[in-house]
């Protein structure tokens, strides 16, 4: 296998035609200029993943370049933004050529679905870790925050947490997983749910470290807390094995939407996939207490810890 070049490796894996008009330099210069459109904010977020620690080393290269991609778009889509543009930085142990198609493959794959362009980033050698700086716009007046919470809102968790979770488990055990595999190297990010949130939500986030850790994160920012009933958890049909009560709780990876909807407030008219369920609601007395759950398994809970 002859030796790759890092220019050539990008103009091979990642140099793309782009069309738009908001972007005045793209990859070839030594930074992207970009227009943020007339009425709009720049949203920005990064994520990390790291071989062995985000991601099994069995992970194919095409999930690999999809999950990189898509957990930057689950932050922006819980803040009710449009994705538009990202940079790349990609640590490599060997420049290997098959392994760079699959890698390109699939975040382009995801990056065409949802209209994001990549404008610049970096490569090196050393272990595998991939960085996406992924930036997306959104009107002022309806980003999606944290801090909205309100007693008297209901809570409600998009899809089914856990199921990640219970995905990994059983491929570290080398356990067959089935059809819920992709829920694990394929999330789905909920951008179009981020968007109809827009105007109805009055807080929200995206789970990536556990319903329970995340969910803290919405009470503290909002100064309130929360009662929970675990009977309310979502789950899909008995055919389909079922994640355990510790995976929904304080899984991580499931990049589902968790958001509060204050009193009155419809959401009737959606009709799209992901599922809605309603699971509790906001109170004024800080923590959470969760119906059908002892107070001392709850506080064994933890959620995923980068640390």
């Amino acid at each position: 296998m002859s030796k790759l070049g890092e220019f050539e490796l990008i103009q091979r894996y990642f140099m793309r035609v782009i069309q738009d008009s908001n972007i005045l330099l793209g990859i070839g210069d030594d930074a992207a200029a970009l227009k943020v459109p007339r009425g709009e904010v720049l949203l920005t977020c990064t994520d990390t993943l790291v071989a062995g620690r985000h991601f099994p080393e069995i992970t194919t290269a095409y999930d690999i370049g999809w999950k990189s991609l898509a957990v930057n778009l689950s932050d922006i889509a819980a803040m009710g933004g449009m994705a538009r543009w990202a940079t790349l930085a990609l640590t490599l142990p060997v420049a290997d050529p098959t392994w760079l198609e699959g890698f390109a493959k699939g975040f382009f794959a995801l990056a065409q679905q949802y209209g994001v362009s990549l404008v610049g980033g970096d490569t090196t050698c050393g272990p595998l870790s991939i960085t996406v700086n992924l930036l997306g716009t959104t009107q002022a007046s309806g980003i999606l925050r944290r801090d909205g919470a309100r007693s008297g809102d209901a809570v409600y968790v998009s899809g089914y947490p856990g199921e990640a979770a219970w995905v990994l488990e059983r491929i570290l055990r080398d356990e067959p997983v089935g059809e819920l595999r992709c829920r694990l190297d394929r999330p789905e990010p909920r951008m179009s749910l981020g968007r109809y949130l827009r105007g109805r939500a009055s807080a929200a986030i995206d789970i990536s470290d556990g319903l329970v850790q995340d969910l803290d994160h919405i009470l503290r920012a909002s100064g309130v807390g929360a009662t929970l009933d675990v009977a309310r958890l979502p789950q899909r049909g008995a055919d389909i094995a079922q994640p355990s009560l510790q995976h929904k709780l304080a899984g991580g990876d499931d990049y589902e939407l968790l958001f509060t909807l204050p009193s009155g407030q419809q959401i009737h008219d959606w009709e799209q996939e992901p599922v809605l369920t309603c699971i509790g609601h906001i109170d004024a007395e800080p923590g959470q207490r969760w119906l059908g759950l002892p107070h001392s398994e709850f506080i064994g809970l933890r959620g995923y810890q980068h640390f």
